[in-house]
């Protein structure tokens, strides 16, 4: 079984979004800004939070930490983001999910400008893809196609599994992984959790992408020797045997791993490509490349 590497990837596009600051600055040119909007103190959204602002501090990014109380209003909240809308300093605009209840999510990632969206969230750029036109597509299924292609994983005519519906992994990434592309051009199946024989799906397919949040949802007796598996799930578990206290593991059992071709692992897989992503989609904003 082999890895998808996801920080290893992450840490080559940084080297690469690294040069391109270099080259936007020796034209004269300012660097990318991503702003990052955070409600609250939830603990995991502030390690994400952290985590992109480094990444940005490493390639010459700039970037904005806009703190926001868990009480704010919806007014209040997308005053914020109107502000970082119409300022030329900010090239990107993410609000870190998930947000209070008090506040509508909808309501809030369509207040952010399209041309903004580097989460690709936005119903434009969800259109867009869904059309094959220019757009930011959403970070995590842009940073699955990435890690895909930099392993040069066969995906003509196979036969791929999307476990998971979401609006931001599973649905867009079922699409992508249809669209007639190099690395694409798969006959997708989007399973969820009403779906019926799921295990004989799972069987049957060449190419699994787990997005459906439940820990170690897929086992390895529900995987065909020398699949690809790729788990977008993370979840923090009590661990007695960890000095933190919890270990972090996936949508996939690890167990996968003695009939998996490729896997990626969690953490370090499709995490990492997920900023990746959001990295890339900020630089192309700046750069005006999209629209």
């Amino acid at each position: 079984m082999k890895i998808l590497d996801g920080k290893k990837i992450f840490s080559d596009i940084k080297s690469e979004l690294k040069k391109e600051v270099s080259n936007l600055k020796k034209n004269n040119l300012k660097s990318p800004h991503l702003a990052a909007v955070l409600i609250g103190n939830n603990p995991a959204s502030l390690t994400y939070v952290n985590a992109k602002v480094r990444a940005c501090k490493e390639i010459g990014f700039g970037s904005t930490v806009i703190t926001l109380p868990q009480e704010i209003s919806q007014t209040d909240l997308l005053k914020e983001i109107d502000e970082l809308n119409n300022s030329k300093k900010i090239d990107g605009i993410i609000v870190q999910l998930p947000i209070p209840s008090h506040i509508d999510e909808n309501t809030v990632i369509h207040r952010i400008s399209y041309k903004k969206d580097v989460d690709g969230f936005h119903p434009i750029n969800l259109g867009r893809m869904v059309l094959g036109l220019p757009c930011f597509l959403p970070a995590t299924p842009f940073g699955i196609i990435t890690l895909i292609e930099k392993y040069n994983i066969q995906t003509l005519g196979q036969k791929c599994l999307v476990i998971g519906r979401s609006n931001i992994v599973g649905t867009p990434i079922s699409i992508l992984m249809s669209r007639n592309k190099n690395f694409g051009n798969c006959t997708v199946t989007l399973a969820h959790s009403k779906t019926k024989n799921l295990k004989s799906l799972s069987l049957d397919s060449d190419i699994i992408i787990v997005a459906i949040g439940s820990p170690h949802f897929l086992k390895k007796e529900m995987v065909k020797k020398s699949a690809v598996v790729i788990d977008v799930g993370i979840h923090r578990i009590p661990s007695e045997l960890k000095r933190s206290g919890f270990e972090l593991i996936g949508d996939v059992h690890t167990d996968v791993s003695d009939l998996a071709s490729y896997m990626t692992p969690v953490p370090g897989g499709v995490g990492p490509m997920t900023i990746a992503s959001l990295l890339k989609n900020t630089l192309y904003s700046a750069k005006k490349v999209i629209y």
